[in-house]
């Protein structure tokens, strides 16, 4: 891999403390750069669902050099069983494990989220190159010709070369750069709320979705010897649905539990341990979908930039890919920054067209049927397509995973400080 010639050090902030945040601190500090990292919890915030890595994605992080470290702390997932009311498999999809075409339903690499924002800490913080401040936020900033000041939530003020957003699916760095009035989101009319509870002696290895009546699903996965992950899923156009994600838990909960009331097989067991859970999660299945990801000395990144939804299959590894150019182009043109900004949106670009293109609206309305009669059939007919090992054999023979055949550039980083 090439080597760095940093013409010259800046002063980077990247507002954010996720995945794709600490993936920027990562190859920025790497590349030779001051990088402060402020995340508006009080602490790391290594919580979350399992999430998993695709394609480029396994690449990114290979090239980190913490893939070892990542395969140390997999999730064993063996497949995805779609059950009846009395969690009886009618259909199971097993993950290809070959090493070759494509992933199914389950990835190779299953983790739960919170691990892979451990490993990504570990390998940013202290001696490492970055700074991070806990219960810190950027509520606002203002540029100029050569720097941008950030106004931070404790009252302060900060100035730097460059100002990177990666505050997530609901940006406030993206609300203050793009035009009033502009929607960044792409919907499809589906929501979904999880969450932890006790495992039970029938939770397997296997990821159990449950098919509901009126566009629902109950979904169950477990990923380890004492917690099991619930998840509830619907579609739903309401105004009522798309607020209730910004209303306090417990009105969430209170949603959740009414609109599933009726659902039946563990239902009544997911909602008891909501309460109980260490954390809740309600969020719309949506996508982020802005023409240009930067204005002068601010850029978005990660899903505040461009979020493919978590039935693109590529929301995590899209994140850490996007982290990896943008740094890349950074540290290749530190002295240009407006060159290093367009280069990364040209380059990136085609690969997030592809993976958001992946989210077919029409085949999620197919996969949560609003009828017992088209949940037969939908049921019978994946059935079928297991017998046939249709999904396998597609899966092996695929010529490429998603995000298509776009591949990595070289970027002037080292994959180790060792």
């Amino acid at each position: 891999m090439a080597g760095i010639n940093v013409k010259r050090s800046l002063r980077i902030l990247v507002a954010g403390g996720g995945v794709a945040g600490q993936a920027l601190a990562f190859w920025l500090s790497r590349g030779g750069h001051e990088v402060t990292v402020v995340e508006r919890f009080p602490a790391l915030r290594a919580s979350g669902a399992q999430v998993d890595l695709r394609g480029q994605g396994i690449d990114a992080v290979e090239r980190m050099g913490l893939l070892q470290e990542v395969r140390s702390q997999l999730v064993d997932e063996a497949g995805v069983a779609f059950v009846d009311s009395r969690g009886r498999p009618k259909a199971t999809i097993m993950a290809n494990t070959s090493g070759k075409g494509r992933q199914t339903l389950t990835s190779e690499y299953e983790i739960m989220r919170g691990d892979l924002v451990r490993i990504l800490h570990e390998a940013t913080k202290d001696g490492a190159g970055a700074e991070y401040v806990f219960g810190k936020s950027v509520n606002g900033f203002d540029q100029h010709a050569d720097m941008v000041t950030a106004h931070f939530s404790d009252g302060t003020s900060g100035e730097y070369d460059l100002l990177i957003g990666a505050d997530g699916q609901g940006s406030r760095t993206r609300r203050a750069l793009l035009p009033e009035g502009c929607d960044p989101y792409w919907r499809v009319g589906i929501h979904m709320a999880y969450w932890f509870v006790p495992r039970i002696a029938s939770d397997t290895n296997i990821r159990d979705t449950y098919m509901v009546p009126g566009g629902r699903q109950v979904m169950r996965r477990s990923h380890n010897a004492t917690e099991t992950q619930a998840y509830f899923v619907m579609r739903e156009d309401s105004p009522e649905a798309s607020a209730i994600h910004r209303a306090p838990v417990e009105e969430q909960q209170r949603f959740w539990a009414e609109r599933f009331s009726d659902a039946g097989w563990q239902t009544e067991r997911f909602v008891k341990g909501m309460k109980d859970s260490p954390f809740f999660y309600s969020q719309e299945v949506a996508q982020v979908r802005i023409d240009s990801w930067s204005k002068d000395r601010v850029v978005l990144a990660g899903d505040a930039a461009h979020c493919a939804s978590p039935y693109s299959g590529m929301g995590i590894s899209g994140g850490l890919v996007g982290a990896y150019v943008l740094a890349g182009e950074i540290n290749r043109n530190p002295g240009d920054l407006p060159t290093a900004l367009a280069n990364y949106d040209s380059v990136l670009r085609p690969f997030v067209n592809k993976i958001q293109g992946e989210v077919n609206p029409r085949l999620l309305r197919l996969a949560m049927p609003m009828t017992q009669r088209a949940i037969d059939a939908f049921q019978a007919a994946t059935a079928l397509a297991c017998v046939l090992h249709v999904p396998d054999l597609a899966a092996r023979f695929s010529k490429e995973d998603r995000g298509g055949s776009w591949q990595l550039p070289e970027n002037p980083a080292p994959t180790s400080t060792a």
